[in-house]
């Protein structure tokens, strides 16, 4: 790709990586010049581009200059601030962040954990066999789409006449092309959530939603609002970022038979495996900051109000950081990706991410022999998320 093609390419625009390689680009892009300035785009105004992988971890880890509290997702911030700022985790700035986080993480008790861990091994393993007596299938409609909302919903005690519709919202609330029925899925969500949580608050059970909204923050308990938003965040971020990594995790065992064959033979470390799996498919192109004051990056002088935007899929595929970015290896070590950011705002979902990349891996050893590609996989229309709608498979019986 050439000099001038680098900076010509329109990061705003969800077709983008449709017409040009996102490798390709950011590899030009870090050669050529790690940060640079976007120029605006229509009513949309400029931002910075931050590529390499040092610089990326470096802004990941300065939330006191690079804040979120503006939003964190380019489309959103560059059309005005966040409407959920300072109400949702990730889109809050210290000091409460660091009291919604805690609250959060109280309600992620191990006792809830170990047994959502329990779940989604037994639902996975499941759903992989009924896959596998049906030969070929849509991967990402058939296994990738159901795991992730049925463990979130049981994170939640959502109910289970509830879950379609749940999973309805949550894939039109950042994935749909139109832009009205984006902003349609997510307001029934929140909408959800605020009677979900109303509803637990005068009934509390032993479950996150019922945690989040008895839960005081200087004594002060959360607004219906906020329980509701941060209900709509653990949705969004454990089901998207999730479905999206399965599946990229299953195109690339398809398109590399022999890191397959040896993840199925047991010479590979299953979680060694998974951060390999995390860092190819690095489900969110990017996350966004606003610096709150003057900063240097790389070589750039940043002012203050301006916006910034940190390119995981760039940083993830550093020359620098890890050798042979674009071959798939599941023994790869170190791997200190930012699949799931960095820092302070680091997913809070970590966790359940990991154990269902996992109780995936796993549950492919046990049924499977060989994984085909049947087709040409729908890349998802998206400058935020990346990954695929649709993965025609088959699976051979082990």
């Amino acid at each position: 790709m050439s000099p001038a093609a680098v900076t010509s390419v329109d990061l705003t625009d969800s077709r983008t990586f449709f017409e040009h390689d996102p490798f390709e680009f950011f590899a030009a892009a870090r050669a050529r010049e790690p940060v640079y300035w976007h120029e605006a785009s229509g009513d949309l105004p400029g931002f910075w581009v931050v590529t390499d992988y040092d610089s990326v971890v470096d802004c990941y880890r300065d939330p006191a200059t690079l804040g979120s509290g503006r939003g964190t997702v380019l489309d959103v911030l560059l059309r005005g601030d966040d409407s959920a700022g300072g109400k949702m985790l990730a889109v809050t700035d210290p000091p409460r962040h660091r009291e919604l986080r805690a609250l959060l993480w109280r309600a992620l008790s191990p006792k809830v954990l170990n047994r959502v861990v329990r779940e989604v091994e037994a639902y996975t393993t499941a759903l992989i066999g009924a896959a596998v007596e049906e030969g070929s299938f849509d991967f990402a409609t058939r296994v990738a789409e159901h795991v992730p909302m049925n463990t979130i919903c049981d994170l939640l005690s959502v109910p289970e006449r509830d879950r379609p519709d749940l999973l309805d919202w949550s894939k039109g609330a950042l994935a749909g092309a139109d832009e009205l029925d984006s902003l349609e899925a997510r307001n029934e969500l929140v909408l959800y959530f605020m009677n979900l949580g109303a509803f637990r608050r005068a009934h509390p059970g032993d479950d996150v939603v019922s945690t989040i909204a008895t839960g005081t923050i200087d004594g002060e308990p959360l607004t219906l609002e906020e329980v509701a938003l941060n209900c709509y965040s653990l949705v969004i971020g454990g089901d998207e970022s999730s479905r999206v990594s399965a599946v990229g995790t299953v195109k690339a065992l398809a398109e590399a038979p022999e890191q397959w064959h040896a993840l199925r033979a047991g010479r590979i470390d299953p979680d060694t495996a998974v951060e390999e799996a995390l860092r190819w498919a690095t489900p969110s192109l990017h996350f966004a900051r606003t610096a709150v004051r003057d900063r240097v990056i790389g070589d750039k002088a940043v002012r203050a109000g301006e916006i910034v935007s940190l390119w995981n899929i760039s940083a993830n595929n550093d020359e620098r950081v890890f050798p042979a970015p674009r071959s798939f290896e599941l023994s790869r070590t170190p791997n200190k990706h930012v699949a799931l950011g960095h820092g302070p705002h680091y997913c809070l979902g970590a966790f359940l991410g990991r154990v269902e990349l996992r109780a995936l891996m796993g549950a492919l050893v046990g049924a499977v022999s060989e994984i085909e590609l049947l087709g040409t996989p729908t890349r998802i229309q998206s400058n935020f998320l990346n990954g695929y709608s649709s993965l025609p498979v088959r699976f051979s019986p082990r």
